[in-house]
């Protein structure tokens, strides 16, 4: 009887651990999930047919979906707010992620944009954290100069999301929780809300050109 409870021990074991490790081989590492999404962002960026003003607002939502599918907007919410993520209520921070997102899209869309036509070189990968946190080297390569933009990543649900980016240096992230923190120090939160709609109605109207 105990060597048949052993051995239904060995095979749930065996079964578990093999699950585990099935799941880290389809899981894709750091640099492949990031090929995924910027070289799709760009295929779509190229691609002629999306290019007409008719195609416009396809061609963004088109983007719209691999972006929404590799950043974690919660994740860079907190750390854009920081301390102040756990002082403002439920519906603030809805309010904030929902803004948030579609201003940091379109800067990066933006970014990005600029270089349609130049090749992208994935360099290296870092994973640290014991294997929670990644950071990706990218390159963008042009005639005249070569454009480092680092991707750092968070492991959760079985996939890799971006929680920062950091374009010749400067994260996104550090750059806005400096300039929210200023904002909020100085005047308050439901005013850093009023500026963040604002700026997404201009960013609105300027796509609509």
């Amino acid at each position: 009887m105990m060597r048949i409870r052993r051995a239904l021990l060995l095979i749930i074991v065996s079964a578990f651990t093999f699950s585990l490790f099935s799941v880290a081989i389809a899981a894709k590492t750091p640099t492949e999930s990031m090929k995924y999404t910027v070289d799709g962002i760009l295929h779509i960026m190229k691609d002629e047919t999306l290019s007409v003003p008719a195609k416009k607002q396809e061609r963004r939502d088109k983007m719209s979906v691999l972006i929404r599918g590799r950043f974690n907007f919660i994740e860079m919410s907190k750390r854009s707010l920081a301390k102040h993520w756990k002082k403002i209520s439920k519906e603030e921070k809805k309010e904030f992620v929902s803004i948030f997102s579609d201003l940091l899209e379109a800067s990066y869309v933006g970014k990005v944009e600029n270089y349609t036509d130049e090749k992208v070189t994935y360099d290296k990968e870092k994973i640290k954290g014991k294997g929670k946190y990644s950071v990706v080297n990218t390159t963008i390569v042009t005639k005249s100069v070569d454009i480092p933009i680092d991707y750092k990543l968070i492991f959760r649900k079985d996939k890799w999301w971006v929680y920062d980016i950091v374009i010749e240096g400067v994260s996104f992230i550090s750059t806005y929780r400096s300039q929210y923190n200023k904002i909020i120090m100085k005047k308050s939160f439901p005013k850093l809300l009023e500026n963040m709609r604002d700026k997404l109605k201009e960013v609105r109207a300027l796509e609509k050109k």
